[in-house]
């Protein structure tokens, strides 16, 4: 199988950027040990789209900007390559497709977010990589519904599952945040392929109607610590539900990319960036 295009990748330049060294076997161990690392080593951003270019998911464009570069993508961008590399590694892998909810906004938005259904020669449950959310969880979480909240690392979650009035089963991910127990995504066992995903991309980088297309938004995840920039708002976030929020600055973008979000723009891009976060204006 080659739905994910693993035969395309450069394993060696990709793991060498998110620092793994260890055995590159299709366990349990491994999959926590690449989710982990990916997760904390990409950062989540939607700029390419604020530069006026577009969001390419093959393997080869995605490692040159991803692990060349060293920029980061959302989710459609880390699921697609994560994907490629469990694939290449010899994982079982299933894309899937969620709907996000905005904080406290319960408003439906269409179901544009991409995961992963990831399964292991060593054990038989199945597990659930969500590494292009931009705040966690850092690890596979056990598609089986828990009974109350769970941590993975110091942060808190809490999975559920129904039937709706269909009975189809549906999956609801929460996450503990300074606005308490918040809905962060709701997702179904459909199975998804790199067409849907490509849909779903062309959707959130170009519609009027998708926030990746009017601000620019990067997010980096600590064990300790979430950082997320939402246009000129800084928001630094504590596992305990705890954190600040403080206004920047269009000039000092570029520089808080870089310090915070180990994102480095060159010149032409960062007088862009600059430019259309004081004009309000899309590129």
């Amino acid at each position: 199988m080659n739905t994910w295009h693993g035969a395309d990748l450069d394993l060696d330049a990709y793991l060498a950027r998110i620092g793994f060294t260890g055995e590159r076997a299709p366990t349990l161990a491994i999959l926590r040990d690449l989710a982990d690392r990916h997760t904390t080593t990409f950062p989540f951003e939607n700029l390419e789209i604020i530069l006026g270019r577009p969001v390419r998911l093959d393997v080869k464009s995605m490692q040159d900007k991803m692990v060349r570069h060293r920029r980061g993508g959302y989710c459609f961008e880390n699921c697609a390559l994560f994907a490629a590399v469990l694939e290449r590694l010899g994982f079982g892998v299933t894309g899937l497709a969620g709907r996000i909810f905005l904080g406290t906004d319960t408003r439906l938005l269409p179901a544009t977010h991409a995961l992963l259904h990831v399964t292991t020669t060593d054990d038989e449950r199945a597990w659930l990589c969500d590494v292009g959310f931009g705040s966690g969880p850092m690890e596979p979480i056990e598609l089986a519904p828990v009974d109350g909240e769970f941590t993975v690392g110091a942060w808190r979650f809490m999975l559920e599952y129904e039937t709706d009035v269909l009975g189809a089963g549906l999956w609801t991910l929460r996450h503990f945040s300074r606005n308490g127990w918040l809905t962060r995504r709701t997702f179904t066992m459909n199975p998804q392929y790199p067409i849907d995903q490509a849909v779903g991309n062309y959707y959130v980088s170009t519609s009027s109607h998708s926030p990746f297309t009017t601000r620019p938004i990067a997010q980096r995840l600590h064990p300790e610590v979430h950082h997320m920039l939402d246009g000129l708002t800084l928001h630094t976030n504590y596992p305990d539900g705890t954190g600040e929020t403080r206004t920047v600055e269009p000039s000092d973008v570029p520089r808080i990319l870089t310090e915070i979000f180990d994102i480095d723009l060159d010149t032409a891009d960062a007088a862009k960036l600059i430019d259309h976060l004081g004009t309000g204006e899309h590129l």
